[in-house]
């Protein structure tokens, strides 16, 4: 594992890009970032975990909504500075709004967007504080 590790080729934070996408149907769910220690966790749990720039720690996709990832493919590019991970999305929803992808926006026009995709949960009952 530590090969791998050492292999990718994290910024100057210490991070890598995380694409997440369903691996049954290749819908792209979200985008995260990756530390080192995030990369170790979710290779030896199967969750995947990522690193919050806002919060600075770790969390676990799933762990307040219950809608977690499960590791099924772990893939990074050819410059090694991007991680692609294919995940079984256990829940409804991936996105913290109650979506199921947080790619929900989709540009019409230069001055028009649309909403696709219907809201799976309220993410105020979801995320209680």
């Amino acid at each position: 594992m530590d090969k791998i590790i050492e292999s990718l080729k994290f910024d100057d934070k210490g991070l890598i890009p995380v694409v997440v996408q369903d691996w049954k149907d290749n819908v792209v769910l979200m985008v995260a970032y990756m530390n080192k220690e995030a990369v170790k966790r979710t290779l030896e749990t199967k969750k995947a975990t990522f690193w919050s720039r806002s919060r600075q720690s770790f969390w676990v996709k799933g762990e307040s909504s219950g809608n977690i990832q499960e590791l099924k493919e772990f893939y990074y590019d050819c410059d090694a500075d991007c991680i692609l991970l294919k995940v079984n999305q256990i829940g409804d929803a991936a996105c913290h709004t109650g979506h199921r992808s947080c790619f929900f926006t989709k540009v019409k026009s230069t001055l028009d967007t649309e909403i696709v995709g219907e809201r799976l949960f309220d993410p105020d009952k979801v995320y209680r504080k």
